[in-house]
C-alpha cells in the first residue's frame, strides 16, 4: 500500500513538473532549440532523481553513447525509456505521430527539438524532407530514435519488428545504433505502480550501413531482444519462462 501511495504521489509531481517547465521555458523555447532542448533534458534530470527517491526506482545508461548523425533503433516499453534515452543523447529526436504535436507541451517541444511528426503511410516523405533540410543547414542533425515494433510492448510480450527501422536504415545510409531496456519490469505502459530496482536502457554496438533490409531487420530484433532479456533477467524477470 504504501508503494501505491509514493507511486501516486511521484506522477502526480512529475506530470505538474512538466507544466510548470513547459511553461516556465515556452518564451525561450519559443525562440532557441537550444532553449529547448535544455528544457526538456531538465525535465528527464528532475524524473530520474525523484524517482529514484520517492519511488525507489534507480535508472543507468549503459553502452557508448551515439553522437553525431546516427540511427538509433530501440526498445520501447514504457514512457521512462523516452526520458533515459533523450536525456543521454547531444541531439535526439524521435519518429513520431502527428497527432502527438497537439498534445500540450509535449507537442511544442517536440516541434522545436526537430522531431519528425509523420502521418501513417507517409514516412519516408518526412524523412526525405528532414535528410534535405539537415544538408541546407535547415533542420539540425543529431540522433534519429525509431521504435521498430511501432509501440510500448510489456516484458515478456513477443511482437514483430516493422519494417520501418530497415527502410530508414537503407534510405539514410547511416549506422544503426539498437538499443535495449528493461524500464517496463519497473514502469508498465500502463497503470500507477511503479516498481523499486534499477532500470536499464543499453546502447550496444552499432550496425554498419550496407545490409540487405531482411538481414539487417533480423539482426536487429535478434540482438535487441537478447539483450533486453538479459538486462530484464538482471532485474528478476524472466521474459523466457513469462512466454510459456
Amino acid at each position: 500500500m504504501l508503494q501505491w501511495i509514493r507511486s501516486w504521489i511521484f506522477l502526480i509531481q512529475m506530470y505538474l513538473a512538466m507544466a510548470v517547465l513547459g511553461i516556465v521555458f515556452f518564451p525561450f523555447a519559443l525562440v532557441s532549440r537550444h532553449a529547448a532542448r535544455y528544457a526538456c533534458r531538465t525535465y528527464t534530470r528532475w524524473v530520474r532523481w525523484t524517482a529514484s527517491w520517492m519511488v525507489g526506482l534507480r535508472s543507468e545508461v549503459r553502452g557508448e553513447i551515439p553522437s553525431g548523425e546516427v540511427l538509433i533503433a530501440a526498445k520501447h516499453q514504457s514512457f521512462l525509456d523516452i526520458i533515459m534515452i533523450f536525456g543521454s543523447l547531444p541531439a535526439a529526436k524521435f519518429i513520431m505521430k502527428r497527432e502527438l504535436l497537439w498534445t500540450p507541451f509535449i507537442g511544442l517541444y517536440a516541434w522545436r527539438i526537430g522531431c519528425v511528426p509523420v502521418d501513417r503511410g507517409k514516412r519516408a516523405q518526412a524523412i526525405t524532407k528532414m535528410m534535405k533540410d539537415v544538408q541546407k543547414g535547415a533542420a539540425e542533425a543529431g540522433q534519429l530514435i525509431i521504435y521498430p515494433q511501432g509501440t510500448r510492448i510489456a516484458p515478456g510480450v513477443k511482437a514483430p519488428y516493422k519494417v520501418g527501422a530497415a527502410v530508414l536504415y537503407k534510405q539514410m545510409q547511416q549506422p544503426c545504433v539498437p538499443a535495449a531496456t528493461n524500464v517496463g519490469v519497473f514502469w508498465p505502459r500502463t497503470g500507477v505502480y511503479r516498481k523499486p530496482g534499477l532500470a536499464v536502457v543499453e546502447f550496444l554496438p552499432p550496425i554498419p550501413p550496407g545490409l540487405p533490409q531482411a538481414d539487417f531487420n533480423l539482426r536487429l530484433e535478434q540482438e535487441v531482444e537478447a539483450a533486453s532479456d538479459a538486462l530484464m533477467k538482471e532485474a528478476g524477470f524472466d521474459a523466457q519462462t513469462a512466454n510459456t
